[in-house]
């Protein structure tokens, strides 16, 4: 999702589509190289069963790009053609930052931060925020309404980390249940039996 969204922006901000966005292109644009570099690691060394579906989202995300392109350039022209890439990289945009929403129902279940690295919240709330002063001050909606979201939550995720933080799961035990799945709890200490054993009787002699 993360890039798609930057397939799309830097499109968006390009001068045949949106005027005095070049920073919205090139920055965007650098992000898609380096989103592209994370896919094909992940694909590269994945299992193959997770590698052809993490191969068949990167043709969904490569056709849907591509379609938005195409319509772009060739059905659409002025202010019709910046609003429907502007409408694109919103939608998209709002879906990138809404993807951990399942992390924190995580969280919020375990009540353990082990899946949600502290600085990854802390700079998607920083992006966020920063992308959401871009376009309050550029007067663009289209750059301020999804970084705003995205600001609100990558805060909600570093209250979360502040709450969950000193939570520990290293000294639980699995425990089996009648299902098959294993269930998380306290390890009971080990409670010695009381013995019945009694001092020899001493006789005098």
């Amino acid at each position: 999702m993360t890039l798609l969204n930057c397939l799309l922006s830097a499109w968006y901000g390009l001068p045949f589509v949106s005027k005095n966005n070049l920073l919205v292109s090139t920055i965007n644009g650098t992000g898609a190289g380096i989103e592209t570099i994370y896919v094909l690691i992940f694909i590269f060394y994945a299992p193959q069963t997770e590698k052809a579906r993490i191969l068949g989202l990167f043709a969904c995300v490569l056709t849907v790009f591509s379609a938005v392109a195409l319509i772009s350039l060739f059905a659409l022209h002025g202010n019709g053609r910046k609003l429907f890439c502007a409408l694109a990289a919103t939608i998209f945009s709002i879906i990138m930052y809404a993807s951990p929403l399942s992390i924190m129902r995580l969280v919020i279940k375990t009540k353990s931060v082990e899946f949600m690295p502290f600085f990854l919240s802390l700079f998607v709330f920083l992006c966020g925020t920063s992308w959401f002063v871009y376009g309050l001050l550029g007067r663009d909606a289209f750059v301020a309404i999804p970084n705003g979201f995205g600001c609100g939550l990558g805060f909600m995720q570093l209250i979360l980390y502040s709450i969950y933080r000193n939570n520990k799961r290293s000294g639980e035990a699995k425990k089996p249940t009648a299902n098959g799945t294993v269930e998380m709890g306290a390890e009971k200490p080990h409670q010695e039996k009381p013995t019945n054993a009694k001092l020899p009787h001493l006789e005098h002699v």
